[in-house]
């Protein structure tokens, strides 16, 4: 019907200053002339998760209950899409959204005791601190009898593995291993995160600290 009393209809954008709206020009049959402003709905934002998060996710979801991986992802200070710490369910959300399986537990038992901090570092050599950043860092994963409970780690050979007194050959610092790959600290951090690295903890000599195999780097640190 209103193709029987328009001549014309003009449209044009106006997304100046704010307005954000349609200006509609009308030419009637006849010769009159109308003109309308009609406002142009925003879509909302899109609200996503950081993909570096949903990586560790799927890295940690094959060994790790959501629990588990809330506490890792809060001490890493990660947050949601929305900005709020995380939660068991908040994971498991998170996990159905991108079709990450859960974690299924092993009927077989569990290598190695269940150690507090203090006394796991102690048989590993190394100082309580460094055994705090790993885990808040993500490098290695702890267990709470309850959620606020202290933390506590599993220690096994894997576990022992990554603290050692003399680093592989070949096997550089933190400094050198910025420089050979091009890339930050912080980046190279985030690989080790993501698996791309091996790294270990040198507990002994002048140099302790990380010691990263910048020559494989699709290797895994587990």
């Amino acid at each position: 019907m209103l193709r029987t009393l328009l001549d014309e209809v003009n449209i044009t954008c106006d997304r100046e200053a704010g307005r954000n709206q349609a200006n509609l020009i009308l030419r009637w049959k006849g010769g009159a002339i109308s003109e309308l402003a009609v406002p142009i709905k925003r879509k909302p934002p899109k609200i996503h998760t950081d993909e570096d998060t949903i990586d560790l996710l799927r890295r940690l979801a094959v060994h790790y209950p959501d629990a588990v991986i809330a506490g890792i992802l809060n001490r890493q200070g990660r947050r949601t899409a929305r900005g709020l710490s995380y939660t068991a369910s908040r994971v498991q959300s998170l996990r159905h959204y991108r079709n990450i399986a859960c974690h299924q537990p092993d009927d077989t038992p569990q290598e190695g005791p269940v150690l507090a901090i203090a006394d796991a570092a102690t048989e590993l050599g190394v100082a309580p601190s460094t055994l705090h950043r790993w885990l808040a860092d993500g490098f290695v994963a702890g267990e709470q009898v309850t959620p606020g409970a202290p933390w506590r780690i599993r220690l096994t050979d894997q576990l022992r593995n990554l603290f050692v007194d003399t680093a592989p050959e070949g096997w550089v610092v933190m400094q050198d291993a910025t420089r050979i790959l091009g890339v930050t600290r912080q980046t190279v951090l985030q690989r080790v995160k993501r698996g791309q690295l091996q790294a270990v903890h040198v507990r002994n000599g002048r140099r302790k600290g990380l010691r990263i195999n910048v020559s494989n780097p699709n290797d895994t640190l587990f």
